[in-house]
């Protein structure tokens, strides 16, 4: 039921496009073979390593683990009304092509997560999100196999703790395998336009259509593709500070972009920051930043992962000593072993 392959290459299966090997490798394209896949893991005292799009990963050049690729297909409704739809989506779907097929359909509020790359599976993990809007607002259910109580679960919107880039598959990161993500969606849109360069591109007469149209445009004309220039998306995670601490920021950088949060936190824009400190096209070795946008990490040729983290830390380094701020990582850091690892934060 499952084809094990060894001494892997991911070196294309990762947007960075870091040389990487893992030890044992499963492309998983049937849900009756997950569990199969588990207990080969524990039959040959393996890390599970669980890849989707690969488009948050900075992968070591090898590492002894059995990486299983959720490559699983597959759409169900699951529940229909006059307003909204829930649509059960298999973790191996793609991303954008999901929200585009929703969108022309007629169903709604994914559309400011357009081109966000990678696959439905690593959507909750990460809480992705893009101009105004987190993909954990629409979700309703998440299953999963959970790898500490063996067996397999079904999580709601709330039991997933979703916050800022934040889950509790994120902070139990290796514990949890996605297999399926529903989604609750609006059959009548209410548009989120909370960026200017959004609203203004839309325009007067806003539609589901344009505004989904407006930011593949604005992907498009920002952020490199991976395949001309391999990256990881939005390196850095914009900082989120008290009131007190952006009062502060603000006195010395008027012009400094943020968004109000709960509890009168602010976020501060961390492709600004990295822009003050002169790194916006900047590049060490074969790393840097592009040219067109700061927050984004690119591998100019061959880069290793001991490459990418020189330059990130650097920046950090900038950072840190010009506003007193903790710049954080998105991209999930795996270790020769196959276990995540923390980021380390300046503080």
């Amino acid at each position: 039921m499952i084809s094990v392959q060894h001494h892997f290459d991911l070196t294309s299966l990762n947007t960075l496009a870091l040389t990487s090997q893992c030890s044992d490798y499963i492309a998983l394209t049937q849900i009756e073979a997950l569990e199969p896949a588990i207990a080969y893991a524990k039959a040959h005292h393996l890390n599970i390593f669980v890849l989707s799009g690969g488009s948050n990963l900075l992968l070591p050049e090898k590492f002894q683990a059995l990486t299983l690729h959720i490559l699983t297909q597959g759409q169900q409704i699951l529940a229909e009304s006059a307003d909204d739809i829930v649509i059960k989506v298999q973790a191996g779907e793609i991303w954008h092509d999901f929200v585009c097929e929703c969108c022309s359909k007629g169903y709604h509020g994914l559309e400011n997560l357009a081109l966000i790359p990678g696959r439905v599976g690593a959507a909750p993990i990460q809480n992705i999100g893009a101009y105004g809007v987190e993909v954990g607002e629409f979700i309703e259910q998440v299953w999963a196999y959970d790898l500490q109580h063996n067996q397999h679960i079904m999580l709601s919107a709330a039991e997933c703790q979703f916050a800022y880039r934040d889950s509790l598959f994120k902070r139990h990161a290796g514990r949890y395998i996605i297999y399926a993500v529903s989604f609750r969606l609006l059959k009548q849109a209410k548009l989120k336009l909370n960026y200017a360069d959004v609203a203004q591109r839309v325009g007067e007469q806003p539609s589901p259509e344009k505004l989904l149209k407006t930011i593949i445009e604005i992907r498009r004309q920002k952020l490199p593709q991976p395949q001309q220039y391999p990256n990881a998306g939005s390196f850095f995670k914009n900082p989120i500070l008290t009131a007190e601490q952006f009062a502060q920021l603000q006195h010395t950088y008027p012009t400094i972009p943020h968004y109000p949060q709960s509890h009168g936190n602010e976020k501060v824009a961390a492709g600004w920051l990295i822009e003050q400190v002169g790194w916006k096209g900047k590049r060490l070795g074969h790393v840097g930043m592009f040219e067109r946008q700061a927050l984004v990490l690119v591998n100019y040729g061959n880069a290793s992962l001991q490459d990418v983290q020189r330059t990130y830390q650097h920046i950090q380094s900038e950072i840190q000593q010009k506003f007193a701020i903790a710049l954080e990582p998105e991209p999930v850091l795996l270790g020769e072993s196959g276990q995540v690892l923390t980021h380390d934060v300046l503080k």
